[in-house]
């Protein structure tokens, strides 16, 4: 009896801790868990609320309603670049928020190592305590350079080629020479490297990248002088020999030697021949 009377306070405990921890639930996700440094590090946080009632999520001058902890290979938290803000959000019953957010805007991910993560999100009313995500673990790599041009005082472009397991992976970069840090990185894709990248920049100081990214396909990205990239476009063979960047007068950059490549509107038309040779060579009356 002793023993029933001891275990009492037990389950009571249990009855009131299990319905409050179960209110919010709090999940984070990653597409990846590998980055170059430089490169944003999105990371998805999903809030589902089961609370029993619509809720309304806000900060104040001193709390977030979602704060970050992401630590490093040394195990030590890392100190936030600095308070970061999120806007009110309304979650109605049953549903679920989600939102991603780069965490290399919020945290300094320049140096290589491995990183983990959880989040924590507060209720309206709650300071300190909260309800805690699930642990992510990534890592963050350096990646050698193909390519690099300085330009003007304080501006250094450069490709970089990372072998992430058994795929070559191209990236963008601009660096801010004066003090050393990536304006922007971005990830190109996929590159086969037995044709190699071709980079030239044009009279605005925009860098054009072309590469292999298929048999027969080839892709042209081009970053600004900020690091933004500015776009991406497909290319095919055309007749003659490999597209290459082409330097015109007025120092104008173009892709030779190429048709303009979309996958879906070619798949669109093999579709459409696929039906009409599906028809039948004669009809019955």
């Amino acid at each position: 009896m002793t023993g029933l009377r001891s275990l009492l306070p037990l389950v009571l405990l249990g009855l009131f801790v299990a319905p409050a921890s179960a209110q919010i639930d709090v999940r984070l996700q990653m597409s990846r868990n590998t980055f170059v440094a430089g490169e944003p590090v999105p990371v998805s946080i999903s809030v589902t609320n089961n609370s029993g009632q619509d809720l309304v999520f806000q900060g104040n001058s001193r709390f977030g309603w979602i704060d970050f902890t992401v630590t490093s290979n040394r195990g030590v938290p890392m100190t936030p670049l600095g308070q970061p803000t999120f806007g009110a959000v309304k979650i109605q019953l049953g549903q679920t928020m989600t939102k991603t957010i780069d965490i290399a805007r919020l945290f300094p991910m320049q140096s290589m190592g491995n990183y983990s993560i959880y989040g924590v999100v507060r209720m309206p009313g709650q300071t300190t305590d909260g309800f805690i995500s699930n642990r992510l673990l990534f890592n963050i790599n350096t990646a050698r350079p193909y390519w690099s041009q300085k330009v003007g005082k304080d501006r250094e472009y450069r490709v970089l080629n990372f072998t992430g397991g058994k795929k070559n992976m191209l990236y963008a970069q601009v660096i801010n020479t004066r003090t050393g840090s990536p304006l922007q990185t971005h990830s190109l894709g996929e590159v086969l490297m037995f044709r190699k990248p071709s980079v030239a920049l044009d009279n605005r100081q925009v860098m054009h990248v072309l590469y292999l990214i298929g048999p027969t396909a080839w892709a042209h990205a081009r970053v600004g002088a900020d690091g933004s990239l500015l776009g991406r476009e497909l290319h095919k063979r055309g007749n003659g020999p490999d597209p290459q960047l082409v330097t015109v007068a007025g120092g104008i950059v173009q892709v030779a030697n190429s048709i303009p490549y979309d996958p879906k509107a070619e798949a669109e038309a093999r579709g459409r021949v696929r039906k009409a040779s599906d028809r039948p060579s004669f009809i019955f009356q």
